[in-house]
């Protein structure tokens, strides 16, 4: 078959991407089947995702914590602001981008990895032949694994960067216990909260869906697989990059 030229690629990748999700959504076969491949992808979501995340969480309000000390060093702003600042620089950016950006690394490249090996060993195809569907049994399960644990782990993100922030400035001097706990509390907006939870669903229906589709439709051997986890990656990030910037401007605009 012709390729197509390549200013026409992107309108082919997404309507093949639009087809890919609308079988997603059918009806499924056999609910057992489904609520099983669920409850994996949720174990290897979080639990396997639990530890990297609270990694990354630490230190991410440890930095916060210490940067804006230096940036209030000889400044007439309170010190308790640093508590304040930590809060919602994890609530509203870094807990669900960061997180998410993270995940997309680990867990969409083996989404894209596992799809793209049943394509390439015919799995997808003998499944097909039997009458499945086969974007649904694949594709659902993690998508729906994805948007409930998610924002859990970004949740908790959020908790354990606060965290971080007090164990980077409370014991080395730079805040009182009594500071950081008063800033954590002060001038807290639910909606915040509500922010941190739309990024959260946003982001992780882009990176399941993006990257199953990068595996859902690879062509070749090993080389050709390596290379649309690495898509699945790549692209993924960009676009939680690009709707982290859209979220923000509808939402706080």
């Amino acid at each position: 078959m012709q390729s197509l030229p390549s200013k026409y690629n992107f309108l082919y990748d997404f309507g093949r991407y639009l087809i890919m999700m609308k079988q997603a959504f059918g009806r499924p076969e056999k609910f057992s089947m489904y609520w099983k491949e669920t409850m994996r992808q949720m174990n290897d979501i979080g639990v396997g995702s639990l530890i990297i995340v609270c990694l990354i969480s630490i230190f991410i309000g440890a930095v916060a914590a210490i940067q804006f000390a230096y940036q209030l060093d000889g400044q007439l702003v309170p010190r308790y602001y640093i508590g304040y600042i930590v809060r919602d620089l994890a609530l509203i950016e870094l807990s669900p981008t960061i997180t998410c950006l993270v995940l997309a690394g680990k867990v969409g490249s083996n989404m894209a990895a596992e799809i793209g090996g049943m394509r390439q060993k015919e799995h997808i195809d003998a499944m097909e032949v039997m009458g499945v569907n086969t974007a649904a049994y694949l594709i659902s399960p993690k998508l729906i694994a994805a948007l409930f644990v998610i924002p859990l782990l970004v949740t908790f993100s959020a908790f354990v960067a606060v965290g971080g922030g007090y164990l980077s400035s409370v014991p080395t001097g730079l805040i009182t216990d009594d500071e950081y706990i008063q800033g954590v509390r002060s001038f807290f907006v639910p909606y915040n909260v509500f922010m941190m939870y739309v990024k959260s669903f946003v982001f992780a229906y882009i990176l399941t869906t993006v990257s199953c589709y990068q595996g859902y439709f690879v062509r070749g051997g090993s080389i050709e697989l390596g290379q649309a986890s690495t898509r699945a990656v790549v692209y993924s990030d960009i676009l939680i990059l690009l709707a982290d910037y859209l979220i923000a401007v509808l939402l706080t605009g």
